[in-house]
């Protein structure tokens, strides 16, 4: 049966196939789903004439790096949702579940990326798009701790991580670690004579590739790369950071486990319409926290 019949709509049917109704409950907006914000120049032009043929021409570019289709009629709609799918494209999502994983350019692009951020989106998209859970569930993976893709505002967020070190016998004591390390991590330590030494504190350190990208000789150097794991973050109503669920994990696997173990914690104990990050402060942090590590 058509989830679009005369002037009756499932609208919870059409949300899970990213088909919302607007505020003119004529109209219909059309969510493409594009992971890490990706799309073709071709792919562009197929959705400029589906823009064109059925709404009134216009492309919303959301700010979760989708694309959305406004004012299309509602015994159009869906016609239009299978035009875009027999151009190749994919529909979004809304309502309670999983939304597409968005994702910055990463280290392919990016010099201070640490992270493949496009392979690693297109792998947890395909693995947990569409998902069910509580309320809304939002991923974002960044490259460093530049934070582009703004990862401490999703339910979960990855962001490429790296420990440096300092690696003294090709060091120039030029000074500019010191004096680019945002968080004051580096320090240099006087010597008689000679060159100064640089002390790494590591419980200031953040992670970022500032030092390992800027430095002109290579003296500092990324002794282990991995990412840090967040959970709980989101804007909206009631904003909050996300929680740091792990820090400078360096097994793709081990990732991959603390992901699933999130969202299967989340499914278990959330409540309707309670998002992740409410449900943490609910129920304790530090509780949350040792309860997902620990398999429980």
């Amino acid at each position: 049966m058509s989830q679009i019949t005369g002037q009756k709509y499932d609208l919870a049917a059409l949300k899970k196939v990213g088909t919302i109704q607007q505020r003119d409950k004529e109209y219909f907006v059309l969510r493409l789903r594009l992971v890490g914000g990706d799309i073709t120049s071709r792919d562009m032009e197929s959705v400029t004439a589906i823009a064109r043929e059925y709404g009134r021409g216009e492309i919303h570019l959301s700010t979760r790096q989708g694309i959305e289709i406004p004012f299309v009629p509602a015994g159009r709609a869906e016609a239009a949702r299978n035009a875009v799918e027999a151009a190749g494209l994919k529909m979004g999502a809304c309502g309670p579940r999983f939304r597409v994983v968005i994702a910055c350019p990463g280290n392919t692009v990016c010099k201070w990326g640490t992270l493949d951020t496009k392979s690693l989106a297109r792998e947890m998209d395909e693995k947990y798009f569409g998902t069910e859970t509580p309320h809304k569930f939002k991923m974002a993976i960044t490259g460093c701790p530049n934070n582009c893709a703004k990862s401490t505002e999703n339910d979960i967020g990855i962001m490429g991580a790296i420990l440096p070190g300092w690696q003294e016998e090709i060091c120039t004591d030029c000074k500019l670690c010191v004096n680019v390390c945002p968080t004051g991590a580096i320090t240099r330590e006087a010597r008689d004579g000679g060159k100064g030494r640089y002390i790494l504190s590591e419980e200031k350190c953040i992670n970022c590739s500032i030092c390992t990208s800027s430095c002109p000789v290579n003296s500092w150097i990324p002794v282990k790369i991995g990412c840090n794991l967040t959970i709980g973050g989101t804007m909206g109503k009631i904003p909050r950071l996300g929680t740091i669920l792990k820090k400078l994990v360096t097994d793709p696997e081990e990732l991959r486990d603390l992901v699933a173990k999130s969202i299967a914690y989340y499914q278990k104990n959330g409540r309707k319409r309670e998002r992740f990050g409410h449900m943490i402060d609910r129920m304790g942090v530090e509780k949350v926290n040792q309860e997902i590590l620990n398999g429980n």
